[in-house]
């Protein structure tokens, strides 16, 4: 058993992509790789701008503080984080803060780590501005507007995660959180999702509820992918917990760090800023506003089914495995495939068999995204009935399925081009099944001695139609006329 116990708190950021404009500029939110091209005077701090609220925004985090259990502000206020940066030319970011509300707070969410369910409280969610985007180049920087004022929610938990396994599995879950419910595609390789993590260890023996219990903490900023906070986490416990054995743990001050991915370490960068240095006071050019409860409750019955609630339904409805289903899940994109397939007329279980195998195989072996694909929900039930109907055969069915891929042509079509369609007639069958057997009739006797022979004369009969015949049918008239002889 372990000494010490470990503390890690996460600040997830999270840009929402589902708006047509800024949070609070109504220039148009969108990636784009171009530089400065979604851009309006408000985003780059020009005197004599004002900021106007996007109620979409607004709405969409009021949504995600449900989803959350959080309470909801009667009031819904802005606030002033006041700090100097280049990327905030302004010299301030429009944000929110604890006195005034924010979207929500504490609530609490249930994600699942390694087959067991965790849970883990959340002390507040707000809605803010995103900063602009510097690269550094060995000379100089270059900076980009078009994620300025783009609408951000920061999500805040305790520190209630014991593990990197456990923040990764919780980063996932509100992963998959905002893209079921359409608020942002999350999708970190454009820099949608950021996080900064907090880790302190403490002695095993004291309880960890209490916070004067608490180790110092750690601050790693702007981590960039789920598995940099997997090895950020790992390394700091290690750190952290060699500074304890040889007694210099209580002499560290809390600090901010950064998560370097080639030296794989963390790198002091200063001492732990805190709020009262950022000088918060409410933002003046935006008033306050009262949420109706009419409101806030035509936002809670919008909110769609999740992640967890689809998974429950495939594994009570479709008998679909634990497994299967969460892989099914993960992505909502993959999910609305799979029902989409299953809403066509496809078997739930064989549809989860292509999608978890053979279409998830080949996504992850070209690193693609299930929209990459030219085939469609309608393809692959085209497949699985002609399958079903006995017209091609499972073995077939992979091969045209590749096929779609690299010609982009409709399986039936397919079918017909490549002369693929089964042989399923009977009497066609049994004419090419009396043949071999008549050619072969030594072989007939070794299989009466137990001899295994009658996978010979399957593969005979499919060598003979080029792997048209109907295998099942093959084998039942391949017995049929055995024990006629």
């Amino acid at each position: 058993m372990s000494k010490y116990i470990t503390m890690i708190g996460l600040e997830m950021h999270c840009e929402i992509s589902e708006t047509k404009s800024k949070v609070f500029s109504s220039a148009e939110n969108s990636y784009k790789s171009t530089p400065n091209v979604n851009v309006r005077p408000i985003d780059m701090g020009f005197p004599g701008t004002l900021p106007v609220v996007n109620k979409e925004a607004v709405r969409m985090a009021l949504m995600t503080s449900m989803m959350l259990g959080c309470s909801q502000p009667e009031y819904m206020y802005f606030e002033r984080k006041n700090y100097y940066y280049p990327d905030m030319p302004k010299n301030f970011q429009i944000t929110q803060e604890t006195k005034p509300i924010p979207v929500g707070i504490y609530g609490k969410l249930e994600y699942e780590c390694n087959g067991e369910m965790k849970s883990v409280r959340i002390n507040n969610i707000h809605l803010e501005e995103d900063a602009a985007s510097q690269d550094h180049y060995s000379t100089y920087s270059t900076i980009d507007y078009n994620r300025a004022c783009v609408p951000l929610l920061e999500l805040v938990t305790e520190p209630d995660f014991r593990s990197a396994d456990e923040a990764v599995a919780f980063l996932e879950t509100m992963r998959s959180i905002y893209q079921y419910a359409g608020i942002s595609e999350a999708d970190s390789k454009k820099g949608q999702i950021r996080c900064d993590v907090n880790v302190s260890i403490m002695d095993a023996d004291k309880d960890p509820s209490d916070p004067k219990n608490w180790g110092t903490k750690v601050e790693m900023k702007n981590v960039n992918s789920f598995s940099g906070v997997r090895d950020a986490i790992n390394y700091e416990i290690k750190r952290q917990t060699e500074l304890k054995e040889d007694g210099t743990y209580d002499e560290m001050e809390q600090q901010t760090r950064r998560w370097d991915e080639e030296t794989m370490s963390t790198i002091y960068m200063r001492a732990k800023v805190d709020a009262i240095d950022y000088r918060y006071f409410v933002e003046p050019n935006i008033p306050k506003y009262k949420l109706s409860k009419e409101w806030l409750e035509e936002i809670r019955k919008s909110i769609p089914r999740l992640a967890m609630e689809r998974k429950q339904e495939y594994i009570d409805k479709y008998g679909l495995s634990n497994y299967d289903a969460t892989i099914l899940v993960k992505e909502k994109a993959v999910s609305d495939f799979y029902e989409e397939t299953i809403k066509l007329g496809s078997d739930p279980k064989i549809a989860s068999n292509w999608v978890t195998s053979v279409i998830l195989g080949h996504m992850n072996k070209n690193d693609l995204k299930i929209s990459d694909l030219y085939i469609t929900p309608t393809m692959l039930n085209d497949l699985i009935k002609m399958v079903n109907d006995g017209k091609i055969s499972s073995k077939q069915s992979k091969e045209i399925f590749y096929k779609v891929l690299s010609d982009k042509k409709e399986p039936k079509v397919l079918v017909e081009e490549l002369g693929m369609k089964q042989i399923g007639d009977d009497n066609t069958i049994r004419e090419l099944v009396c043949k071999v057997l008549d050619e072969h009739l030594d072989l007939i006797e070794e299989h009466r001695k137990g001899r295994n022979v009658f996978d010979y004369f399957v593969g005979q009969v499919m060598k003979a139609t080029r792997g048209q015949a109907n295998p099942s049918l093959t084998a039942q008239i391949i017995r049929e006329e055995i024990e006629k002889r």
